[in-house]
């Protein structure tokens, strides 16, 4: 298995204990939801972040992860990533240009995999609706304890419901004072078509200071976990 280097910077606290809540409830969720979907109503409201950075949760929590970028036509996962020369991923699996080994990339974060989208082709629902992507997530089923698959928005394009009718379940991210409830209602109703269950919504970038309560209960948190931090170590 190849290997990359992946781009990661360490999260804030606050930040990181919302991506530890995020992975707690995902466990909670029960050991048949293995095969994740994670998407939005549009572009930029940070899916491939949520899902870069729960799988990383995952595994720094002892769990096999395979992070797969099922963004063809526009990923944005290749800017986290440390290679030269052209990367092989999804869409030349998808193809048949190469074999599941050769897409497949270890990294420097232990337990955590990635499959990289790969050359962007001229039909990726296509693609996503095709036997090989079923046959893919039936390979790694066995593999992995976690298949975290990054969609295109699904209220852009119909690969995020093409590859949610294969999977476990779904995980809305939801930009804060951006989609309107009438949108998202509309995602959440086609994801409902696809019979794939929505375990939760993730609610990204809100702006903390106008969350007064939050804010200041926020510094309260981190400040008396920093006292059982050190109570660990006495």
């Amino acid at each position: 298995m190849k290997s990359l280097n992946i781009i990661y910077d360490k999260l804030e606290y606050s930040v990181d204990e919302s991506y530890k809540s995020l992975r707690t409830n995902l466990l909670f969720c029960g050991e048949d939801k293995k095969v994740i979907a994670i998407t939005s109503c549009t572009p930029n409201e940070g899916k491939s972040n949520v899902s870069f950075n729960l799988g990383v949760s995952l595994a720094q929590a002892g769990k096999r992860v395979l992070l797969i970028d099922a963004d063809l036509r526009k990923s944005v996962m290749l800017g986290r990533i440390e290679a030269e020369g052209e990367l092989k991923g999804l869409s030349h699996y998808l193809s048949q240009q190469e074999s599941l080994s050769n897409i497949v990339y270890s990294t420097n974060i232990p337990k955590f995999h990635l499959i990289y989208a790969g050359a962007v082709p001229p039909n990726p629902a296509e693609l996503l609706g095709s036997v090989h992507f079923r046959q893919l997530l039936a390979s790694v089923r066995d593999v992995y304890d976690y298949i975290i698959i990054d969609t295109p928005p699904l209220g852009s394009v119909i690969d995020g419901a093409v590859i949610a009718e294969e999977c476990d379940g779904s995980i809305m991210v939801i930009e804060s004072g951006v989609i309107s409830y009438r949108f998202a209602q509309e995602v959440r109703e086609q994801l409902a078509r696809c019979n794939c269950p929505i375990l939760g919504v993730v609610l990204n970038k809100v702006d903390m200071k106008n969350q007064r309560y939050y804010g200041k209960y926020g510094k309260y948190y981190g400040k008396y976990y920093g006292k059982y931090g050190k109570y660990g170590k006495e």
